[in-house]
Formats: structure tokens, sequence, C-alpha cells
């Protein structure tokens, strides 16, 4: 049985956007997948996901992809990160 975190959000995109919001500079989708425990492909596919409803952004330097939030993504995280504190 999960935490009751679980029960309100998917776990996993999730703690992506709060583990973004944490920090001030970008990440890479390899950091991502290692802080929230799941494969690079899932957490690809995920972040594909977040990018489609605005709430990252990738940029591209050489053949690394640099995955930012977006505004409308760090007030996101922002709620996320509060609610898991209070249900936590």
């Amino acid at each position: 049985m999960g935490t009751s975190f679980d029960l309100f959000f998917r776990r996993k995109p999730a703690m992506m956007l709060i583990a973004l919001g944490k920090v001030s500079r970008a990440k890479y989708g390899s950091q991502l997948a290692k802080e929230v425990d799941c494969t690079y492909s899932h957490a690809v596919k995920i972040l594909q996901t977040l990018e489609e409803i605005g709430l990252v952004s990738f940029e591209k330097k050489g053949r690394i992809k640099i995955i930012k939030l977006t505004k409308r993504g760090t007030e996101v995280s922002e709620h996320i990160a509060a609610i898991r504190k209070i249900v936590s």
C-alpha cells in the first residue's frame, strides 16, 4: 500500500516535477530517472507528456536535452510539494 500522497497523484510524474522545482538549474533526463527511481525510457515518456501540457521545456545543447520547468510548471511543482508536505 502506498502513502496518502499516492492516493492523490501519480507518483513518478509528481516526483519529477518536485525534483525539477527543487533546483534552480536544469537537469538531464537520466538524472531525473535516477531521482524518481524509474527507467530512462519511462522518464522520457512522462517528460514528453509534461511538455505537451506546458509544464516543462527542453533545450538541446549538443546531443544533450536539458529539462526546465516552465512558469506554469514551477507553480504546479510548488503546489504539489506543498500538498505532499501536508499529507505525508
